[in-house]
């Protein structure tokens, strides 16, 4: 059952954490898992839902994985991804917490919940609603992703290819080669492909479509998921699910260690009972990216040596960002996620 539903009910007249405000603020965190090789506790989705119950708005904004940001646990910089990792390797809850005030500290908002799920429990929660219903306008396809070599480790990718990744100095002169390996267990069928037009997904390609980045980016990876998440919302809506607590509570309860949530069970019921209210409420979505009109930007190989591939906010400083998570409501109609799946 999830971590902390525990304790007494209290009265149906309470309100949840920005309710008054007439805005909730949630985090949704998904990753392979703890206990898992190939960096389980890697944050591979990074989303804020808004819920404005009183305006019948709700609003999603997804950070990128490359997002470089100061690190809680390591009292240095890294990517955000790993910020719930470090967490947890000091102290086990930890992880959350640390994500809640990063994601708070770049959008200027208060994160009141937070959500983590694993790849199992979203395939589970995928299969427990019935499938998601997509219309794809062309086929879908991601060839290397699931083949991918990565440097060998005793763990996960443990075939050799032969090949070898190099590391080179400010010269341009190889310094180091780690040798390359696959995984023997290949995940998605090696290559994932879906055909155009209407299907109904179950929980384990759902996984592999909102996985999929390589061919295409983790900025397109964002978009998928904002959309599968709505159409997880549309399916759960169409099978009476969301207008049953007990349905839900069932769900929740076969999910097990699978997800984690910070929320009492009388918050869950609260956040129920707010949405059933709501009334196809007008959705607003935004990916944070360094496209020409994107928040983000991408310097420099050497302005900080040895992080790889990271994205920084433009002004190096989060104004933007923030200007834009207060404002999301104000946008109108679709995002290009829900207006394009594919």
């Amino acid at each position: 059952f999830f971590q902390n539903i525990v304790g007494v009910l209290p009265g149906v007249n309470d309100e949840v954490k920005g309710e008054e405000e007439d805005r909730i603020n949630i985090l949704v965190l998904g990753m392979r898992g703890a206990n898992i090789p190939g960096g389980g506790l890697l944050a591979d989705t990074i989303m804020v839902a808004s819920v404005k119950p009183q305006e019948n708005k709700v609003a999603m904004i997804s950070i990128p994985r490359d997002f470089y940001v100061d690190n809680p646990a390591l009292g240095t910089k890294s990517k955000i991804n790993a910020v719930y990792a470090y967490g947890e390797q000091k102290n086990v809850g930890q992880g959350l917490e640390d994500m809640k005030k990063v994601v708070s500290d770049v959008t200027g908002l208060e994160i009141h919940y937070g959500t983590v799920i694993n790849f199992k429990g979203f395939s589970d929660l995928v299969n427990a609603v019935g499938g998601v219903d997509l219309t794809l306008d062309k086929p879908f396809s991601e060839p290397l992703q699931f083949n991918e070599a990565h440097v060998c480790d005793p763990n996960v990718f443990t075939v050799p290819t032969g090949e070898y990744e190099y590391k080179k100095n400010e010269k341009g002169k190889v310094v180091a080669q780690y040798p390359l390996c696959t995984n023997p267990r290949v995940e998605c069928g090696g290559e994932f492909n879906l055909p155009a037009g209407k299907q109904t997904l179950n929980g384990e390609k759902a996984l592999c479509y909102v996985r999929a980045r390589v061919t295409s980016s983790d900025f397109d990876r964002a978009r998928r998921q904002q959309l599968v998440i709505q159409q997880i919302k549309e399916k759960a809506l169409a099978v009476g699910t969301l207008t049953d607590f007990e349905k839900i509570n069932d769900i929740i309860d076969s999910l097990g260690n699978n997800a984690q949530t910070d929320m009492q069970l009388w918050e869950m019921k609260r956040m129920f009972e707010l949405y059933r209210g709501m009334n196809n409420p007008q959705m607003s979505q935004k990916v944070l990216e360094n496209s020409t009109e994107g928040l983000l930007y991408n310097p420099p190989a050497d302005r900080y040596e040895g992080a790889g591939y990271i994205l920084l906010p433009i002004g190096d400083n989060y104004d933007k960002i923030r200007e834009m998570a207060q404002n999301i409501f104000a946008s109108t109609g679709q995002s290009q996620a829900a207006a394009q799946p594919q």
